[in-house]
């Protein structure tokens, strides 16, 4: 038995041994292997070195409640499959996924929401539209040369009275919001009016345009816990803003663009309506604020926790 296991061992060195190309195969094969797994630690690594972690929602002492904002990491695996034919490291052919946080905006008890994540290079165009009609062509024609969606929140009664024009902004792709029907101060509302005038302004906006609106914008900013528990039981967010035009004063329109892009952030709504100074600032407005490395969306594209990189 001994000697046939001494036969067997130099069988198989003499094959080994004796066939050139078998070696040479097996110590490939080895070395690929062993620099397959120093390119895997390496991604492994540079991934570990630049992950950027997801911020949570929160309700901030002066913003009140804020979106999180998804962090980013490197797919290993990914990444890896895209790099193991190479056998080497190539950070143009990294893969990257983002990491949702663990609060989001729908888990933070209702509050209003006066900008976006700090962290996100957004910001939104908010425009109320209760008066204004023959500026709208105007501001529409320029959000279209600059390629930028707003989000349009519509009084109730001018949505009934100008359906058409209601119809073309939305057919244009902006977002539509509601902005009660009357323009009342809902400070000195009850809650069943308040119920009313949200209600009847998304009844009017939906069967005008198809689209129930999920943001509420409080005319004139006014509004107490009961106005913000009143839009939350109608599945609604408020909305407020974080830099106003004040074009309703009439400002000087370059006064008015150099004032509000001064104050324009990471987050930041812009609050504007269908007024001269805006038509005539609003495209050297949007210009200065993409200068500023920030792009424009809707407030439905701020809220969200999609990465901007």
């Amino acid at each position: 038995m001994k000697y046939l296991l001494l036969v067997g061992a130099f069988i198989l060195a003499a094959g080994t041994f004796g066939n050139p190309s078998n070696a040479m195969f097996q110590d490939s094969t080895m070395k690929n292997a062993v620099i397959n797994e120093a390119l895997y630690q390496e991604i492994k690594s540079y991934s570990e070195q630049h992950e950027i972690k997801p911020i949570d929602a929160k309700v901030d002492r002066v913003w009140k409640a804020m979106p999180g904002y998804n962090g980013l990491i490197v797919d290993v695996d990914a990444s890896y499959d895209k790099m193991k034919t190479a056998g080497k490291f190539d950070e143009t052919k990294l893969v990257f996924k983002e990491v949702p946080p663990s609060v989001h905006l729908d888990d933070l008890d209702p509050q209003p929401i006066f900008r976006g994540n700090p962290d996100k290079p957004m910001v939104s165009l908010l425009i109320n539209v209760a008066w204004g009609d023959e500026y709208i062509p105007t501001i529409l024609n320029i959000l279209n040369d600059q390629q930028v969606k707003a989000t349009f929140f519509f009084d109730g009664s001018w949505t009934k009275k100008n359906p058409d024009l209601a119809l073309m902004i939305y057919n244009d792709g902006h977002e539509i919001g509601n902005h009660a029907y009357s323009h009342p101060d809902l400070q000195k509302r009850s809650r069943t009016e308040t119920m009313e005038e949200i209600s009847k302004t998304n009844d009017v906006i939906e069967q005008t345009i198809g689209f129930k609106p999920k943001w509420f914008g409080p005319p004139s900013g006014s509004f107490n816990q009961q106005t913000i528990d009143v839009a939350h039981e109608l599945n609604m967010k408020m909305i407020l803003w974080t830099v106003d035009t004040v074009d309703w004063k009439k400002p000087e329109p370059s006064e008015m663009v150099q004032r509000v892009v001064s104050k324009v952030e990471n987050g930041s709504m812009i609050l504007m309506h269908p007024t001269d100074p805006v038509a005539k600032g609003l495209g050297a407005m949007i210009a200065d604020i993409k200068a500023k490395g920030l792009r424009l969306g809707t407030v439905s594209d701020l809220m969200s926790e999609n990465r901007i990189d």
